[in-house]
């Protein structure tokens, strides 16, 4: 009867933490949709074409296209050749924010992407595979009336990718190509109020610059950058997160070493994940409010890349010690053929992103895509990675249909035991189970709602509410991984209960041949978690 009541206890307890975490769940949900705005804002700039007729352009001299010491403009470029103006100095520049905005260190990250009006013309066709070649420099201040600094000049290559509908005639002349947007800039910290975007496109017929690439008529930027509101939700929502699974992790780990054993395989890989999940938790930004660190976007990335690959190893890891057959697996060598595949993708993209935003901290302008050879590197790492990602899930599917079918068989043996030691046990499979339909709820909502992001306008309107579904969509999921991280070390964190010796009488009596001791890699008397007693054990009679 005792292990009925320990085990019923035991339940009502599960029950009472999953039912706190779908609390805890739905919140973190509400504070995106509710509270935090939209999570990016784009704001079009459309360039000033400005006149530099100064005989050396290399000389550091900033183009303003309004405000004080505007620049000469010209309309168009039709009114460049009437008043015999060359190609050559004409500078397109932008000023970013728009007029009587500031920019602040609570958008994070400014990305941008270019647009250009090419018309067509007889005389000056676009040919097929053009690339047009960019003169651009980016430069800062933080006072309407101090002078430009510069953060970087590059000459860069874009192919222009377009479309043109009409029949190429004298009748279309005029009209516009379909032009794809261009990859222009990326920079991961905004710690200046104001920023300006000179753009030439130096023309040299004989070395080809410039030359087949229709008649640009305008450059047209699109600038994205994170919302400070979101922002805010954003850093207040890791500031309360970290000390939760810090806190959980000291206790997971105490309870570990209180036994005389040392730690098995998979508390060891439950303690690295949340020592991973702390690592994305810890609100570091905090500090790029203060400083210019450029490199926040490629240290958030490989954050991220550590948790997932660990998180990716964990269920393989969770899965082979829940096998309950004849075979050693208390090592991680034992899954090599599993995480391999982890490890090797993980590189792959690692090498990827260090190719990407790694250049673009010394040149914001650069871009993987804008060369052949660039777009073939880029797709062979992320080929590589997507045949890596598969093989795992095809070792992950298998291995969680092992797990099932050998549970299955396992429980055949329940009725030889006696009721109380079924009690317990029937319980253990339960949380097995639990927790491995969790874990495929949190995969399935993770793509659902990325799916829902991606497909929406952004937001929902219900009567005066409005629901902001992208950050509904990265407050919800973020805290739902979290939660989850701190439901493992809770529910898998060693039991000091010791269930072999019921001391009862009558039908609930354990005689020593009957005593169902699951064996694993645990075999010390105080024992495994609860969940490592029913772990790959062979029920012995």
């Amino acid at each position: 009867m005792a292990g009925a009541i320990i085990e019923n206890m035991s339940t009502k307890k599960l029950c009472v933490v999953g039912g706190i975490l779908l609390v805890f769940q739905v919140i973190a949900f509400l504070v995106g949709g509710l509270i935090a705005p939209s999570p990016t804002t784009a704001v079009p700039y459309m360039s000033v074409k400005c006149i530099d007729v100064r005989k050396n352009h290399h000389k550091t001299k900033w183009l303003i296209p309004w405000g004080p010491n505007h620049c000469e403009k010209i309309k168009d470029f039709d009114e460049a050749m009437s008043r015999q103006i060359e190609a050559n100095d004409i500078v397109f520049a932008v000023h970013i924010p728009l007029p009587s905005k500031e920019m602040s260190p609570w958008f994070q990250f400014m990305l941008f992407i270019m647009q250009l009006d090419i018309a067509f013309k007889m005389d000056n066709d676009l040919k097929e595979n053009a690339e047009i070649t960019l003169d651009v420099s980016l430069a800062y201040r933080d006072d309407m009336f101090e002078e430009w600094k510069e953060i970087a000049h590059a000459i860069e290559l874009r192919k222009l990718k377009c479309t043109f509908s009409s029949p190429k005639t004298l009748d279309s002349e005029g009209r516009h190509y379909d032009c794809d947007f261009l990859p222009f800039m990326e920079i991961g910290s905004v710690a200046h109020k104001y920023y300006l975007i000179n753009i030439r496109l130096p023309v040299n017929e004989r070395k080809g610059i410039n030359v087949g690439i229709g008649e640009i008529k305008d450059i047209r930027l699109v600038g994205i950058h994170q919302n400070g509101g979101f922002t805010k939700v954003w850093f207040a929502m890791k500031t309360f997160l970290t000390p939760s699974i810090l806190i959980i992790m000291v206790w997971y780990w105490r309870r570990i070493t209180l036994m005389t054993r040392a730690p098995v395989l998979l508390e060891k890989v439950i303690f690295a994940l949340g020592i991973s999940m702390t690592f994305i938790n810890i609100p570091v930004e905090w500090f790029s409010i203060g400083f210019d660190w450029t490199w926040m976007l490629l240290f958030g990335d490989i954050r991220q890349g550590i948790f997932y690959a660990m998180l990716l190893s964990f269920w393989i890891i969770f899965c082979g010690e829940h096998m309950m057959d004849q075979n050693e697996r208390n090592r991680l060598s034992g899954y090599w053929k599993q995480v391999g595949p982890i490890a090797v993708g993980s590189f792959c993209l690692f090498i990827f992103d260090m190719c990407e935003r790694g250049v673009q901290l010394k040149n914001p302008f650069y871009s993987i895509w804008t060369t052949e050879v660039g777009t073939e590197l880029a797709m062979a790492f992320i080929i590589v990675a997507g045949i890596c990602l598969c093989l795992y899930f095809l070792f992950l599917c298998f291995m969680v249909f092992q797990v099932f079918r050998n549970i299955s068989g396992k429980q055949s043996s329940l009725p030889a035991m006696s009721k109380a030691r079924r009690l317990h046990y029937e319980g253990l499979i339960f949380r097995f189970k639990f927790l491995m339909l969790i874990t495929l709820a949190c995969a399935a909502m993770t793509v659902i709602f990325f799916i829902v992001s991606q497909v929406t306008e952004g937001h929902w309107k219900w009567g005066d509410v409005t629901i902001q579904v992208n950050s509904a969509f990265f407050t919800g999921i973020y805290g739902m991984w979290n939660l989850y991280v701190f439901a493992l070390m809770f529910l898998y964190a060693p039991s000091h209960k010791n269930y072999g010796d019921d001391q009862s009488n009558g039908d609930l009596a354990v005689s020593s041949g009957e005593e169902l001791q699951l064996t694993t890699t645990i075999t010390h008397v105080d024992g495994p978690t609860e969940v490592y007693k029913l772990a790959r054990k062979e029920a012995q009679e």
